[in-house]
């Protein structure tokens, strides 16, 4: 949040944290003296602290949908003020589900009440920074917010080994199990805490992040010998699989790049990238970002990675010139042919890709149920199922295996491979999936990943399918020199996957319908060839690549 909240909404957020700190204070006073009337005292104010909230929220909203007070009043920081004014209110409602607990008990002291108030007591604390934190901008205050939960979630886990012990006593079990809802409760609101501190931090660095994300860039950026203040971060993507991507950029720098690239997310995901980029440096230098600096915290990870410079091939095929698209691709193949030489073992290895095609079709069904068929019989004519016919395509890909292995992306869409116009250079990005493997797999991946791109202009078109088929046309060739009979057949069953697979991502039913039918299509084509004539077999490209 660059600038202060308009004086309506910080009065009422004042309001609003002094009205939470009050029923907070109730809350500590009834393990002192748990009297009917201090209960009813908090039950009976659930009203104005949803008031509270409900005026905020108006208030946000007015000024979202009114353009004279976007400039004064940013749309990111009235939408953090939302959601923290509702994790506000939910504090409320966590304490009344505690006091109707406690009502229940007849004896307070088998709970350990002191403990338990000073677990409030250290939420009363955190109440205290909010209103200050979100006034003054200030994320060092936020993270002191954050920190709670850890002493919180501490003080959470002696509560419950104390109850638990005590339970298995078998008295006052009723009690107990009350007093276990109670400590949980608190632990909740611990949790709140911490969400209402990584809102600030967001909005204050522009882009959604949680607590350990901002220490893993702090620390990160420390590593650099640079100051965070002096750099903006900027989001760039989300992956699927739940890790972020951010450009890290300097305000002083005039070329107005980025300076490193942030990748955070799940400690075994970012443990992955981290390996796949080192072993290409091992295996083919030059081709993968260099990384800059890595950092590890609880089950969390993260990497700073060099930025490189050019575009990615998803944009050379959108929005660049037909000299540049072709000068790219000209360097892609090189590039393959090279890595493919230079990483060849004499190994034979195999994809499984009806296997890979097989744990992903319950994702492909619950997006497209109207896929999931069972057999038919048809004028006579028998129509396996989808799933019968990768049975039985997974049944023959156990012959079918390439004769050597080489060194892969994993990966390799559009978006994942960078040329460089000034350098005449391609690098390859998002590298969590490298190994020895059979060449087909990038091959297939690339081909169905122009394909899916959602452009209906005709002559674009057209440019697309050109650069699948000129990769084509070099594995094609490779294939021939290395004699590798069984090319067409695996890569047959790689588009397939490819093709079934990518519909989970494609809401578009018509696209997916055709995408659906083409690995259908190849499915049954691999099943009546002749496996003895292997080298004779072609995919009918035309027929798959023409819309």
């Amino acid at each position: 949040m660059t600038t202060r909240p308009p004086k309506s909404i910080q009065d009422n957020l004042r309001f609003l944290c002094v009205e939470v700190d009050s029923q907070l204070a109730s809350f500590q006073q009834f393990f002192e003296t748990p009297t009917t009337a201090i209960a009813h005292r908090l039950l009976d104010r659930r009203g104005y602290a949803y008031n509270l909230k409900m005026r905020i929220h108006a208030d946000c909203m007015k000024r979202l949908s009114a353009k004279k007070h976007r400039r004064a009043s940013p749309p990111q920081m009235l939408r953090s003020i939302e959601l923290i004014a509702t994790d506000l209110e939910r504090l409320t409602e966590l304490t009344r589900d505690c006091i109707k607990q406690l009502q229940e008990v007849d004896d307070l002291a088998g709970l350990e009440p002191q403990a338990l108030r000073t677990m409030v007591e250290s939420i009363r604390s955190g109440i205290q920074l909010v209103e200050p934190a979100i006034g003054e901008n200030d994320t060092p205050l936020a993270l002191r917010l954050g920190q709670l939960q850890h002493g919180l979630e501490e003080d959470y886990r002696l509560r419950l080994a104390s109850y638990v012990a005590a339970l298995k006593k078998k008295d006052n079990t009723e009690e107990l199990t009350r007093g276990l809802f109670v400590a949980h409760a608190i632990r909740q609101m611990a949790a709140t805490l911490l969400h209402i501190s990584e809102v600030i931090i967001s909005a204050n660095l522009g882009q959604p992040v949680n607590f350990e994300r901002y220490h893993s860039l702090q620390s990160l950026i420390d590593k650099m010998g640079t100051h965070d203040e002096a750099l903006r971060i900027e989001p760039l993507a989300e992956t699927r699989s739940g890790s972020a991507i951010s450009g890290i950029r300097s305000p002083n720098d005039q070329s107005n790049g980025y300076v490193a690239i942030f990748k955070d997310g799940v400690k075994r995901k970012v443990k992955e990238e981290r390996q796949g980029v080192e072993s290409w440096h091992e295996i083919y230098p030059g081709l993968a970002p260099k990384i800059l600096s890595y950092q590890k915290r609880g089950q969390s990870a993260a990497l700073l990675i060099e930025h490189l410079p050019g575009f990615t091939f998803e944009h050379l095929l959108l929005n660049e010139s037909s000299e540049l698209v072709d000068e790219a691709v000209k360097y892609l193949t090189r590039t393959l042919r090279s890595v493919w030489q230079e990483t060849y073992t004499p190994e034979s290895v195999a994809a499984h890709h009806m296997q890979q095609l097989q744990k992903r079709l319950d994702d492909v069904y619950k997006i497209h149920p109207e896929f999931h068929q069972g057999d038919l019989r048809l004028c006579g004519v028998n129509l396996p199922a989808f799933d019968t016919l990768v049975e039985q395509a997974k049944a023959r890909e156990a012959s079918l295996v390439a004769p050597f292995a080489v060194y892969i992306h994993g990966d390799f869409n559009v978006d994942n491979i960078i040329y460089d116009p000034l350098e005449k250079r391609i690098n390859f990005i998002d590298l969590h999936r490298s190994s020895y493997m059979d060449y087909v797999q990038d091959v297939s991946v690339f081909m169905v990943s122009n394909y899916r791109l959602q452009i209906m202009d005709a002559p674009l078109r057209q440019r697309i399918m050109q650069v699948a088929m000129e990769v084509y046309r070099v594995a094609r060739r490779h294939a021939n020199r290395q004699q590798d009979t069984t090319f067409e057949l695996r890569l047959a069953l790689g588009l397939a996957r490819s093709f079934a697979t990518s519909t989970r991502f494609i809401l578009d039913k018509s696209l997916a319908r055709s995408m659906f039918l083409r690995a259908r299509f190849l499915i049954e084509t691999v099943l009546e060839a002749d496996i003895d004539k292997s080298d004779k077999f072609r995919i009918p490209l035309k027929e798959i690549f023409v819309d």
